[in-house]
């Protein structure tokens, strides 16, 4: 394996490895579901085993990881949580009804495998199941109501829900830097602070630890979300594993439509250094974080 001069696993694997430990977690949790029927069982395994970039879960597992020392199992189950909604979002966002899309993570969406009725089954038993395992898995009734709280919060109408409506009725639109921001921070960004404040909550933060990590993760977020909107003009399909240019096509309100291409860049660097920037008090204990928000910006897929 590749290693850092200081004996450190090097970043790029480190990202393969929390991602394989992820999966490892998803499968295990789905294997020891019961009473679900075989199709539905199928596709859920379908959407939800695909390969993901999981940055999501991982940001739950780091997070924890900083402020306890360790990965707990509460921060597992919460990291399995958040892809469980992460993907529902997906797999109702390819929707003829919404983005519509025939391929995610480099096959064909849910809806095109199994039929849009099942699709639409299949994302909402990914959200329910979320919550369920929070309730049931998560070792102290007061972290798992706190857990579910957030996670709500971020995903719900206030949150994720209220910025795919907006961005639904901004298409076509003449929008502005501010309808924009707000879009893609309710859209994005609050699901990226709440990862962080649920491995915060996992590993027992202090308040001011909280609130740091809180921080961290919107700025990721955001920034995440408009290095995503730069990919779709200058990435191909390959290697996003999606359709490359749908945004401009469907009239999405972008960063680079609205502020031109070099400015959305100059954006996301300076969202980067504020994430990084959050992470001060943590001092060099937060060198995986810093890597993550610089990594987000010179990814490719």
């Amino acid at each position: 394996m590749a290693k850092t001069k200081a004996g450190n696993l090097d970043f790029d694997t480190q990202l393969r490895k929390k991602a394989q430990f992820v999966n490892y977690i998803l499968q295990k949790l789905l294997t020891e579901q019961t009473g679900i029927s075989d199709d539905l069982k199928e596709a859920l395994w379908y959407t939800l085993t695909g390969p993901g970039k999981r940055i999501r879960s991982m940001l739950v597992l780091w997070c924890c990881e900083l402020v306890s020392g360790r990965v707990c199992g509460n921060a597992e189950i919460a990291a399995a949580a958040i892809e469980m909604v992460h993907t529902y979002s997906l797999v109702h966002d390819d929707l003829p009804a919404m983005d519509n899309d025939d391929i995610r993570r480099g096959r064909p969406t849910c809806h095109k495998t199994y039929g849009e009725a099942t699709a639409i089954l299949t994302g909402d038993a990914l959200l329910t199941l979320a919550f369920d395992i929070l309730a049931k898995q998560i070792d102290k009734p007061t972290v798992a109501v706190r857990l579910i709280g957030e996670l709500a919060k971020a995903a719900g109408p206030a949150g994720m829900i209220s910025g795919q409506m907006a961005d639904l009725k901004a298409e076509n639109s003449r929008a502005g830097e501010q309808l924009l921001e707000y879009i893609h921070t309710n859209k994005t960004a609050k699901i990226f602070r709440c990862a962080a404040a649920m491995g915060a909550i996992c590993g027992g933060a202090k308040k001011r630890e909280f609130n740091c990590l809180c921080e961290y993760g919107l700025k990721l977020g955001l920034g995440f979300q408009i290095a995503d909107d730069i990919l779709d003009v200058c990435a191909s399909s390959e290697q996003l594993g999606k359709t490359a240019g749908k945004d401009a096509k469907a009239g999405k309100v972008t960063y680079p439509a609205v502020i031109g291409l070099e400015k959305s860049k100059q954006l996301a660097q300076n969202l980067a250094d504020e994430a990084v920037a959050a992470l001060k008090p943590f001092g060099k204990k937060a060198r995986i974080l810093k890597q993550l928000a610089i990594a987000m910006l010179k990814r490719n897929n």
